[in-house]
């Protein structure tokens, strides 16, 4: 299936260290330097696919770098350069070991949970009598620890995060108002192109010098649930699935092929033609969410290509 980047290992100037996440790999260098590189790896349930999906670092990369300068005017964040089409430079930060997701409808997860009869997620309840999809009253959010690579991030209440010191009630409420402001003009963003953002996760470090700034994605279809705005009521109305942008095609493909994560569960196979889907799937969600043409970047030696334009960028910056 093409040529993928489903592992890095460069070697940067003046390089401290390299994390490896579940999609990304980010190199700490000196100076406070990050390099992160978005791979064309797959994760759901947790648990990272055997195979790649063509261009799909490429446009978790775009998407969620656009985002960012889109977002800019209301929550600072950690972003320097993009001098690859998989690639983001940016400010180290400490991060904060919680996810900040918000919802503004009842899906995914919370929908699971909502079928389980429970009505209270992370400690925020949810109303009775709702039907899957439906829109919240208002947005809740619903925190999550945030996992290394190979465990589950876990549900966790506000009232959990600050007994256990896990993010101080001053910061924690500066997160809780980003997540609210980014959620509000991602809203907008969406309605713009036809679409509703459904849920969304944002994580948050501080620099340095104590600031808060946003880090990592931004309204990808990997941190996203995207509905299309037209035909939303309609569907909802007749009790129909709604028509979604997001990678939960890739979880339902799973779940109706008896893998969500669980001991013992084996990742079925993805054919060559089912990878092809789900890159198409991919460029799909890129030029809705962004309303923009996707632009396939040269993938014939992506290593080298990275490599090169990350050292020229550096190179600059001595």
């Amino acid at each position: 299936m093409g040529n993928t980047i489903i592992d890095t290992n460069f070697q940067f100037p003046g390089q401290k260290s390299l994390y490896k996440g579940k999609v990304r790999e980010v190199y700490h260098l000196e100076n406070n330097i990050l390099v992160m590189v978005a791979t064309d790896r797959l994760s759901a349930f947790d648990v990272v696919m055997p195979k790649g999906i063509p261009y799909k670092g490429q446009i978790l990369n775009q998407i969620a770098t656009k985002m960012m300068a889109d977002t800019a005017d209301i929550v600072p964040n950690w972003l320097m350069a993009t001098p690859d089409p998989n690639v983001a430079v940016g400010f180290a930060c400490e991060p904060f070991k919680v996810e900040m997701v918000i919802r503004g409808y009842l899906s995914g997860h919370a929908a699971r949970e909502y079928k389980l009869g429970k009505r209270m997620l992370c400690g925020v309840p949810m109303p009775h009598g709702m039907s899957e999809n439906d829109k919240f009253p208002s947005p809740i959010i619903t925190p999550a620890t945030k996992a290394q690579m190979g465990d589950h991030d876990e549900d966790i209440s506000r009232e959990a995060i600050l007994e256990r010191g896990i993010v101080s009630e001053e910061d924690y409420l500066i997160l809780e108002k980003y997540t609210k402001a980014l959620f509000q003009r991602g809203t907008e963003i969406a309605a713009k192109r036809g679409l509703i953002l459904v849920d969304t996760k944002y994580e948050f470090g501080k620099t340095k010098d104590g600031k808060i700034v946003l880090i990592d994605e931004i309204h990808t279809p990997d941190s996203s649930r995207y509905f299309y705005a037209e035909g939303y009521g309609e569907r909802q109305n007749r009790g129909e699935a709604q028509k979604q942008l997001s990678k939960e095609f890739v979880r339902q493909w799973l779940i109706s092929n008896n893998f969500q994560g669980l001991k013992g569960q084996v990742v079925p196979e993805m054919t060559d033609d089912y990878i092809q889907t789900v890159s198409e799937r991919y460029i799909e969600l890129y030029e809705n969410i962004t309303g923009e043409k996707f632009v396939k970047a040269d993938i014939t030696d992506i290593q080298s290509r990275i490599e090169k334009n990350v050292l020229g960028y550096l190179s600059t910056l001595k």
